[in-house]
């Protein structure tokens, strides 16, 4: 059986990146080391070290700058993350200083969802499961 160990996310900056998803979301480093001129960079949510990673994976190409852009523009997420109550985390974040594009909000028979940015390029989606 397959399973998702490693997910990428396109970065502008490592540095700023892995400050902003360790400080800001919270999420815990678990890889840093050089590869070429950049790192292999990757965080996991707290208390899941083996579980799957989130790779900050440096733009070394224009068509990633190009790629990063055309899903910003047109308002979708780099990447989706899971939370238990959506709106808590909305208030805790934006106590932060994250800038949300899409505050909480829930569509008939669907789980709440809200949209911000990661400060590196991305937007990034939260959704309530449970």
């Amino acid at each position: 059986m397959l399973k998702i160990a490693l997910m990428s996310v396109l970065v502008d900056d490592q540095d700023k990146a892995g400050a902003f998803y360790t400080q800001v979301l919270g999420f815990t480093k678990k890889q840093d080391f050089p590869v070429g001129k950049a790192r292999w960079l990757t965080v996991v949510s707290p208390g899941t070290e083996g579980g799957t990673e989130l790779l900050l994976e440096p733009m070394g190409y224009d068509f990633a700058r190009d790629y990063q852009k055309a899903l910003r523009d047109a308002g979708l997420p780099a990447v989706t993350l899971a939370s238990d109550n959506v709106h808590a985390e909305h208030a805790r974040l934006t106590g932060k200083g994250v800038t949300f594009r899409v505050e909480p909000t829930q569509a008939e028979g669907q789980p709440t969802i809200a949209l911000f940015e990661d400060g590196c390029g991305n937007l990034i989606q939260i959704y309530e499961a449970g």
